[in-house]
């Protein structure tokens, strides 16, 4: 049992850095005009600039989580955390667009550090039964950042340039820093001593940069050539992985490991299922209701903000029962309020968007932090860095899914045109079947989600 004062450290750190990276993520989508017009780059550049950073957080959490096992937890999030705060440095004083879309893949890389890291500490350190209740405070402090980017974002942007958007990660990150060195005297490494799998890390990075680069080039004849070659890639990555004696992740998780498998898919089902709302919705605020950006900002805001509410909750709910059954909860609530988005006009109402949005809020509330509980409760102590990584990586990819089929189901009914007045009656009818897709497939997490079993704490 680790005394009090330390665990205390680990959640306020925990807290901020959860804050900090979903923030960043958030926040710079508001900056991208303003970068667009002083580097005077087209959409396809533009689009590099929040790519570069999700392609190489995904890429990088695997690998890390498992070198923070072998080598401390403590350490890789320490270099994290001074990878992120000098990249952000270093992207608020760039000169030009390839500087930016460098440095943000330093930012990518120290982001992985981070939350391949931050879960695995507070799960080192808090015993099974407060497990879920520090671990819903962690997930809270994701949604508001989530929450508050958007809204910063653009304040920073309109009154202090795009720049101050990177800068406002600095006080963050040093406070961040010094706590760590300062009240963070242990370190976690259970796998000490075993080896790193180099080869694996490389193949995996390869598959998984296929993927995302596939996904977001659909429906493009490029998309599927890179999407073929990424799933080949991950095909030989999961073959070398049963085959070497180390591996970087090890597959039979998924095998022999039911808890961890269904929660795992599960994640991935709920982001692919509805990353994409508030950007679909965006556009429908804008215009279908011509309303904006502000106003649109502070109708989407309130999803977020009942997640931020109901997760400490969920957490504390999932230490008292079975974390299967309050995440399925979530996840069937997700569902519900999904449906009646499927049905959208242009004569729907502001309070019918706000009620889908607060039902939707509940329920991912519910499911995060339960499920999030469910995949580190269920591995070993020396597996805690690489169930943190999976976690991060199935919300990368959930996220980038639900991306790619919008941008299909766009591509089909409206075409790579900009959007007007006349193709609006598109445009519903490209959300609609959005949100037909994501009901059936959140419906399909729901049972991904039940059917896992009871979940061993350790």
């Amino acid at each position: 049992m680790y005394p009090p004062n330390l665990r205390r450290a680990a959640l306020i750190i925990a807290i901020l850095s959860s804050f900090m990276t979903p923030f960043m993520g958030s926040a710079i989508n508001l900056a991208l005009p303003a970068i667009a017009k002083e580097f005077n780059i087209d959409a396809v550049i533009l689009t590099w600039i929040p790519t570069a950073y999700l392609l190489a957080s995904a890429v990088c959490l695997v690998p890390f989580g498992r070198l923070a096992d072998l080598y401390g937890r403590k350490k890789i999030f320490g270099f994290g955390i001074v990878a992120f705060t000098l990249s952000s440095l270093l992207c608020a004083i760039a000169s030009t667009a390839f500087q930016l879309i460098l440095f943000r893949i330093f930012q990518g890389i120290g982001s992985a550090m981070i939350f391949a890291t931050s879960l695995a500490i507070l799960t080192s350190v808090f015993p099974p039964h407060e497990r879920g209740k520090v671990l819903g405070i962690s997930v809270a402090a994701v949604y508001t950042g989530l929450s508050m980017g958007p809204v910063l974002g653009g304040l920073l942007t309109q009154y202090f340039t795009w720049r101050s958007v990177f800068l406002a990660n600095l006080p963050f990150g040093v406070v961040v820093l010094i706590l760590v060195l300062w009240r963070l005297k242990e370190e976690w490494a259970e796998a000490k001593g075993e080896a790193f799998d180099l080869t694996g890390s490389v193949i995996y990075g390869l598959g998984l940069t296929g993927i995302i680069c596939g996904v977001s080039l659909l429906p493009s004849t490029e998309s599927l050539v890179l999407l073929i070659f990424g799933a080949a890639a991950l095909c030989a990555f999961v073959t070398w992985e049963m085959r070497t004696k180390s591996p970087v992740f090890p597959v039979d998780l998924f095998t022999t490991n039911r808890v961890f498998a269904f929660s795992s898919l599960a994640a991935l089902i709920n982001y692919s299922a509805t990353f994409a709302i508030a950007f679909l919705l965006s556009l429908y605020l804008q215009h279908i209701k011509e309303l904006s950006p502000r106003d649109a900002g502070l109708i989407l805001i309130a999803q977020p903000l009942v997640m931020a509410a109901c997760s400490p909750v969920a957490g504390w709910l999932s230490d008292k029962i079975e974390p299967r059954i309050v995440a399925t909860a979530g996840m069937l609530l997700t569902t519900v309020g999904l449906v009646p988005f499927i049905f959208l006009s242009q004569g729907s109402s502001i309070p019918f968007l706000i009620g889908g949005l607060v039902i939707l809020g509940i329920g991912f509330g519910l499911f995060s932090s339960p499920n999030t509980n469910a995949i580190m409760g269920s591995v070993d102590k020396r597996f805690y860095g690489l169930a943190s990584g999976a976690v991060g990586t199935m919300r990368l990819l959930g996220m980038m899914i639900s991306m790619g089929a919008a941008t299909v189901v766009f591509a089909l009914f409206i075409g790579r045109v900009e959007i007007s007045e006349a193709n609006y009656p598109a445009l519903i009818k490209s959300i609609g079947t959005l949100f037909t897709l994501f009901s059936i497939l959140c419906f399909g997490g729901v049972f991904a989600s039940l059917v896992r079993g009871n979940t061993r704490l350790r």
